[in-house]
């Protein structure tokens, strides 16, 4: 699989190439925490190697270490992220901590970051638990906030959840030599691909489209070997490692994604018109709405929905019934929740209200559904306010 085949191609092959020589069609799971091995010597060698996040094409040693299942699945994301490597996380959050950590050890102990980020992400940053400290920006005062000590600038585009778009190329020229870190969740490589514009390292929580079916946990940087090696090594010292089950899963995922992420993009893309229409709608957030986005970054508007309503948000989220309110997002069903009372409700509520997420705002993830039947659902509960 090389960089020529178009995406969608890569999405069904990579990390897949060597199948027909192995003669078998479904991807190998394998579920061994250790590996076998008479040769102490040789063994205690490749560990020495493989614990400083060098990889190597011998025989798995420990599943801390490295699984042949979680490899295809890292190997598919680098391909699709066009990156020389992926590593793979038990969560996006394990997936940012080890990125903080990474440059932490170095001595790069400052970041800056551009809000809004995920409740989550904003949290870990602002609290200091992993010994950094963080700047926030708007993405226009970022060379500015750069300090000698700084290790990396981090921004999602889309954002969570107001789906604000950053210029990204932009953006990475004005962070100069310290690595920008993109969170790709949003867009998927389908539609983005941070590393083409600038971009040192891309974060995903693949429990999201990658997986894509509400049943997997996990997350993938996407980045260099170099900072791949650095980070293996956090990953192997701090546990955070993937299940193979997941890995398997997650692999799965990928080869329906470019499908699921146009359909979805369409209808969310329908959906947002028509809101904006609505009466009972003050606010409608896409992308694909927004005629001064950055040019030439992302492909159509995404498969998020953000929009703010007159009445109590409660209303929409008891008051559904074929979309599902839930946390979370990417799935083939479509998922609606109330960021401040949930995603977003460990941060500070003046913060929050500072980057425009506002009590009423509802964040709505597009699945597979008709988009018809999604927007009678939706006028239904709609309709007391209208």
């Amino acid at each position: 699989m090389t960089a020529q085949h178009h995406l969608a191609t890569r999405a069904v092959h990579a990390g897949r190439e060597d199948l027909t020589d192995l003669g078998v069609h479904a991807t190998p799971l394998d579920l061994s925490t250790t590996y076998p091995s008479r040769d102490m010597k040789a063994e205690t060698e490749r560990l020495d190697l493989l614990i400083t996040g060098a990889r190597d094409d011998g025989m798995p040693v420990y599943a801390r270490v490295g699984n042949p299942t979680v490899d295809r699945a890292e190997r598919a994301v680098a391909s699709l992220e066009s990156c020389e490597a992926a590593v793979a996380f038990a969560s996006g959050m394990a997936a940012l901590s080890a990125c903080l950590l990474t440059v932490a050890a170095a001595g790069k102990s400052h970041v800056v970051a551009i809000r809004p980020l995920y409740g989550t992400s904003d949290f870990l940053l602002e609290s200091g638990l992993l010994g950094v400290t963080t700047t926030f920006v708007d993405a226009d005062s970022v060379v500015s906030a750069i300090r000698p000590d700084t290790g990396l600038v981090i921004v999602e585009s889309p954002a969570n959840p107001t789906l604000d778009e950053v210029d990204i190329r932009q953006l990475a020229n004005d962070c100069g030599d310290v690595p920008l870190l993109v969170d790709n969740t949003f867009a998927t490589p389908i539609l983005q691909r941070p590393a083409e514009l600038g971009a040192a390292i891309v974060l995903h929580s693949a429990t999201k489209f990658l997986g894509g079916h509400g049943d997997v946990l996990a997350g993938v940087v996407a980045c260099s070997e170099e900072f791949a090696r650095q980070i293996r090594n956090v990953r192997y010292a701090t546990g955070g490692t993937l299940h193979p089950l997941a890995g398997y899963l997650l692999l799965r995922g990928l080869s329906t994604l470019p499908i699921r992420m146009r359909a979805s993009s369409e209808s969310a893309r329908i959906l947002a018109e028509r809101l904006s229409d609505h009466p009972a709608i003050t606010a409608v957030h896409y992308p694909g709405l927004n005629p001064n986005r950055p040019a030439g970054q992302m492909e159509g508007g995404g498969a998020l929905v953000s929009f703010e309503v007159a009445g109590d948000p409660a209303d929409v989220i008891g008051g559904v019934r074929l979309i599902t309110p839930a946390v979370s997002l990417g799935s083939v069903d479509t998922l609606i929740q109330n960021p401040a009372s949930i995603s977003h409700h460990i941060m500070d509520p003046d913060v929050r209200h500072d980057v425009g997420i506002s009590d009423k705002l509802l964040r709505m993830s597009v699945g597979l559904e008709h988009v018809d039947d999604l927007w009678e659902d939706l006028c239904q509960t709609l309709a007391v306010m209208g």
